[in-house]
């Protein structure tokens, strides 16, 4: 009897109606802690639009970049959008947003850390010490802090650097900055082999017209790039890697050229005995022969030879800026400044 007197005490008591109507859960269980991973923040004023976190999110379609409407005072802005339906909050496109402060906010156990960024590009931009003047338009134009200055020279941290390719469309000297792509590698070789011993043998057509050069004399001629580039997208089809190649092939390449004349040779064999690789052999019958596939193009025959048997030039390229199936290689040759044999 005293326990249903003591329940209809407790129902008659005022806090107890009250607690009841008013349940809730108590106020310091509810604070979300640091560490909880909700759907991600976006702070869009940030965005850089690099794309890092749509190249790393695992969730389709739950996140994609999007572009604001230009107004007649300033451009729009491009930043991420994340759908809620598709985001698992794994917290990656946190991890590898670049900017500082960040666009994207996901829990402090998201705070990226520089020996885990997860870049979404293949390509590494590395900084020509020679060719550089240290203008310091690339440290001003890098938006991540990835270029600075150490003891007076530039240099790209490879950790910060999201490959946006800003610095090197802001140096004012070609190749001083260079884009190398750090994936196909092996399909980067054969298309390097395939340039040059296309370039190579299409010289060699014109042999009799470089034979008759003066001293002083250039020859020029152009290439149409478009049956090389068929060929280029057999190994790997990715135009982009393709022009990259062929264009730093073009910029670097300064090839020499052996010509040999027949008619002026008097078989006195000293170029047979001065060639260090045999490339240059003696017939009673035959006379001097020379096998090109062994040349090592030193130029000891050209510089050893006293009746001009051997012509030396050299030859450089340039890529034309046009289309990659309209392009053209530009190829210049000229006689070699090295002394002749007497």
């Amino acid at each position: 009897m005293s326990s249903v007197i003591w329940y209809l005490y407790e129902f008659a008591r005022k806090s107890w109606v009250e607690k009841f109507a008013a349940a809730r859960t108590e106020h310091e269980i509810m604070e979300t802690p640091s560490r909880w991973r909700n759907f991600p923040e976006v702070r869009k004023e940030y965005c850089i639009a690099c794309g890092a976190c749509t190249a790393a999110c695992p969730a389709p379609m739950a996140i994609k970049l999007v572009r604001s409407t230009d107004t007649s005072e300033e451009g729009g802005i491009t930043y991420p959008v994340i759908n809620t339906r598709g985001c698992i909050r794994c917290g990656f496109c946190a991890e590898v947003c670049p900017t500082d402060p960040k666009t994207l906010l996901c829990g402090e156990n998201h705070l990226i850390r520089e020996k885990f960024t997860i870049l979404p590009v293949d390509k590494m931009y590395v900084m020509d010490e020679y060719l550089c003047i240290r203008c310091k338009k690339c440290l001003k134009s890098c938006k991540v802090g990835a270029v600075s200055e150490v003891d007076g020279k530039m240099v790209i941290d490879q950790s910060k650097c999201i490959a946006c390719g800003d610095c090197i469309k802001n140096c004012p000297v070609k190749g001083a900055i260079k884009g190398v792509f750090v994936s196909n590698v092996e399909e980067q070789k054969e298309i390097i082999n395939l340039v040059v011993n296309t370039l190579e043998n299409r010289i060699d057509e014109e042999q009799d017209k470089i034979k008759d050069l003066e001293p002083e004399e250039i020859f020029k001629f152009d290439y149409p790039i478009d049956e090389l580039v068929e060929q280029a997208r057999e190994i790997i089809p990715k135009d982009e890697l393709i022009r990259d190649t062929i264009e730093k092939i073009t910029d670097r390449l300064k090839m020499r050229i052996i010509t040999w004349d027949d008619e002026k040779c008097k078989r006195c064999r000293l170029c047979v005995d001065q060639c260090p690789v045999g490339a240059i052999t003696y017939d009673e019958e035959k006379g001097i022969k020379r096998e090109p596939e062994k040349c090592l193009k030193c130029s000891i025959c050209y510089q050893t030879c006293p009746f001009g048997v051997a012509g030396f030039y050299v030859a450089r390229f340039l890529l034309s800026e046009t289309s990659l199936d309209e392009g053209v290689i530009h190829v210049t040759l000229k006689p070699s400044q090295l002394p002749m044999g007497s």
